[in-house]
């Protein structure tokens, strides 16, 4: 009879194989995660949605988590599946911000302020900022008066901060011929045709490439960092903007940067109900995973632990706080901070339930009450309204 031989390995290499499986699924068990998960993010294509892609990859590869991710063409599609519990999480834009004001699509009846809290963001190293062709002319803010503005509609993520950097140059809406456009391709394409002088976007951004390559090529204009009375008048418009430098995006290099402005995208958010342990435990697992995703897009290296920024305008998630003070990020200041912003919305709650005891039928007079409400009872408790 012919007997096989048996490949018998030394004790000290069958331990290492036990506890090398062992811290395996250790490290699974300690996640506990769900072993499916649902996030909303940007359209197919965005930079928002490629960084997504890369952090599912990183889910499934280290914790057999299979993320789905659902695309959404604007703010609204983004933030519902999230409000009806279609999914867990949101890989969102600055539109959370809007969502916890209740404002301009927030502000209808169907909505109102949202209990929106943060899990981590991406602060890349790009800018949002508003271009121009290079062989315009144009160099400075200030000479944007007079000229042919874009405005998206249903867009006010773009028509706000456009409006910010007007105001930047101390250039008002009224100074300018507003151009509309249906969408965030059609500004662009808008000024690669030359029927606008401007457009916005993230410098990273697909469509700005087009402008670059076009014989018009492609100018960023500055928002000085040193200029006070810029910032001041841009953050009245838009305080979510932060200074920064940016060193990628079209016709941007590091030894070419730009000096502007910026806010996190995407960033990942949730509602407040959601699990503490599974935030906890999502924060975890970001940020020790960041080295299997960070390089799946140009702007993923921010989500870096480094790159947080724990006093931005939203506040965040219970859960993700707690393990930033397991790892040392989190002080004082960033509580405080945090504590204030959840204030801000407990009175923005109070005065929309105030208003829903208010028997009004037309809803274009809801909204406008409900603005002037919503200013009156954030000024009244010491906080900036922003917008009436």
């Amino acid at each position: 009879m012919r007997v096989k031989s048996l490949i018998v390995l030394p004790l000290s290499a069958v331990l290492c194989l036990l506890l090398l499986f062992a811290s395996m699924m250790s490290a699974a068990s300690d996640a506990k995660l769900p072993r499916a998960m649902a996030w909303t993010a940007y359209n197919l294509g965005t930079t928002g949605y490629n960084q997504a892609v890369g952090i599912s990859k990183m889910l499934r590869n280290k914790h057999r988590v299979t993320l789905r991710i659902i695309p959404g063409k604007n703010d609204v599609s983004r933030m519902l599946p999230l409000m009806v519990g279609r999914v867990q999480f949101s890989a969102n834009g600055v539109a959370t911000y809007f969502a916890q004001e209740g404002t301009f699509q927030f502000a209808s009846r169907r909505w109102g302020p949202v209990p929106v809290r943060l899990v981590m963001m991406s602060v890349g190293l790009s800018n949002q900022a508003v271009a121009v062709a290079a062989n315009s002319g144009i160099t400075d803010l200030s000479q944007l008066r007079g000229k042919r503005i874009p405005w998206v509609h249903g867009a006010p993520s773009i028509n706000v901060s456009i409006e910010a950097m007007l105001a930047c140059g101390n250039v008002g809406w009224d100074e300018v011929e507003r151009i509309e456009f249906p969408g965030y391709n059609a500004m662009w394409n808008g000024i690669i045709d030359g029927h606008v002088d401007t457009a916005y976007a993230t410098t990273v951004s697909g469509p700005t490439r087009k402008l670059e390559a076009s014989p018009r090529g492609i100018r960023w204009l500055s928002v000085p960092h040193e200029d006070e009375g810029c910032w001041q008048r841009l953050l009245g418009v838009a305080p979510y903007f932060s200074r920064n430098t940016a060193t990628r995006g079209a016709a941007i290099s590091e030894t070419n940067p730009h000096e502007g402005a910026t806010y996190p995208y995407p960033l990942l958010m949730t509602l407040a109900a959601q699990s503490d342990e599974l935030v906890y435990n999502l924060t975890e697992v970001l940020h020790l995973g960041y080295d299997d995703y960070k390089s799946a897009d140009p702007g993923s290296i921010g989500w870096s632990m480094a790159r947080q920024r724990f006093d931005w305008v939203v506040p965040f998630h219970a859960g993700a706080v707690r393990y930033f003070e397991k790892i040392g990020v989190w002080n004082e200041a960033f509580a405080a901070n945090n504590e204030r912003l959840l204030e801000r919305q407990q009175v923005l709650q109070d005065a929309w339930q105030e208003l829903a005891n208010l028997l009004i039928e037309d809803d274009t007079e809801f909204t406008e009450i409900w603005m002037k409400l919503r200013a009156l009872r954030l000024e009244s408790k010491g906080f900036d309204p922003v917008w009436r």
